[in-house]
């Protein structure tokens, strides 16, 4: 039963406190309201210069496409695949930030939020909502937007942490019985098996893993059966957790902080992994700000961050979110592991990738590609991990760099490279 604080009114009339030149928070990842979002762009012919921030969201984002657009104007902290296009095509635009910053926008009033739109779950007897799975930089959105507009689901899982809201904070809700945004796993490739069997051999037992979604960190996961102790501190996870979860593998006991307990912001798989999280206190979902702080992972022991590139120079230098001046994805939280794991005692940043795209370009490179970001400097590159090795480029010079990072690229380009080694460096 909605909680006596709650104001549920018709669609219309909760996204009717949008106004023209107004900044709105869209809550991302499963947890997107897109019964909101879709709302809202059927205004388009009354709104002008509505701004939108956001980091990842699942739909269709009609706010990038004709006729909508002409009355929204998107600024993302991310690029995910439902807004790349239009970013790209000049309909909308791009913050470069880290991931563990992006609520000092809210809260130092840098970006103040005048409407939050959000989902969560039906409000429990003391009248507070959960905001699932997507607590990230939701939770200071809602506790600096000036109004807040709910989709109350009940399909939403109940989850443990600070991602909380009481029902007294939500000026306008809705109901909805709609299923959430889910992701399914594929399995992982030859390539990335040998990948993940690589990383699985750097990680110690007691270890406080961080990694993402996707089949390379499904690969590692996959290997790491006969390991003991290990924790979890991380931005996201997925399915890939729960057998070792279940296994006894993931306890949690060697952290320091909130041990034995899974941290993250937030999570996305399947309703097998929505049911796992649903009131389990062992899950803590915690905001951005919090898990992502390099003072906060570098507590934890042997902190191992896995996480990806889209290609690497012979420096070392990491490219992970354009391909040349084509924004590809975002900076995200990959600085921030990086940077944590390392200050960690034992810990290990980790860049994983295959060796070639796939269409056979090598990702190993001379030169990144013009007008290619580096979401990690070269100064902050540690482990690289191809299928074809391990190499680690702490402490080593620009030639010995060049050499270590050859002799795990593809085979194929190993002499296109070493010429290029030659050239610079005179390797």
């Amino acid at each position: 039963m909605p909680s006596k604080h709650l104001k549920v009114v018709p669609l219309e009339e909760a996204v009717g406190v949008v106004q023209s030149n107004s900044r709105v928070f869209f809550q991302g990842a499963a947890m997107t309201p897109n019964l909101l979002i879709d709302a809202l762009c059927e205004r388009y012919d009354e709104l002008e210069n509505v701004e939108i921030v956001q980091i990842h969201t699942h739909g269709a984002a009609k706010y990038l496409q004709e006729p909508y657009s002409k009355a929204f104007n998107l600024f993302s902290f991310f690029v995910g695949d439902n807004v790349r296009q239009g970013v790209n095509g000049g309909k909308g635009d791009y913050i470069p930030v880290f991931l563990s910053e992006i609520h000092w926008f809210f809260r130092r009033n840098i970006l103040p939020i005048d409407v939050a739109f959000i989902q969560v779950s039906p409000p429990d007897k003391h009248g507070y909502c959960s905001l699932g799975v997507s607590v990230d930089i939701t939770l200071p959105a809602i506790q600096t937007a000036k109004k807040v507009v709910a989709v109350i689901n009940s399909n939403v899982p109940r989850t443990h942490g600070d991602g909380i809201i009481h029902s007294s904070r939500i000026d306008h809700a809705v109901m909805s019985d709609q299923p959430l945004h889910l992701a399914t796993l594929t399995t992982p490739t030859e390539v990335e098996s040998r990948i993940g069997q690589h990383i699985a051999g750097l990680i110690e037992d007691g270890a406080t893993l961080q990694m993402g979604i996707g089949n390379i960190p499904n690969a590692v996961l996959n290997n790491l059966h006969n390991h003991k102790r290990l924790g979890i501190h991380t931005e996201m996870f997925s399915d890939g957790l729960l057998p070792l979860v279940e296994a006894g593998v993931i306890t949690g006991e060697e952290k320091n902080i909130k041990t034995g307990k899974i941290v993250t912001t937030f999570a996305l798989g399947t309703q097998k992994l929505f049911d796992f999280v649903d009131d389990n206190p062992t899950v803590h979902f915690k905001e951005a700000g919090y898990t992502n702080d390099t003072s906060i992972i570098k507590l934890n022991p042997k902190v191992t961050a896995i996480n990806s590139a889209i290609e690497i120079d012979l420096t070392g230098q990491v490219c992970a979110d354009s391909i040349g001046t084509y924004q590809y994805s975002g900076v995200g939280g990959q600085m921030d592991f990086i940077r944590g794991a390392f200050l960690s005692e034992g810990g290990k940043p980790i860049i994983a990738m295959p060796s070639v795209t796939n269409k056979g370009i090598s990702k190993i490179t001379p030169l990144l590609k013009e007008g290619a970001s580096v979401t990690t400097t070269r100064a902050h590159v540690h482990y690289v991990v191809t299928e074809y090795g391990v190499t680690n480029l702490f402490g080593k010079s620009l030639k010995q760099r060049a050499k270590a990072l050859i002799s795990i690229a593809h085979p194929d380009h190993r002499e296109q490279l070493e010429r290029a080694a030659h050239e610079r460096f005179l390797v």
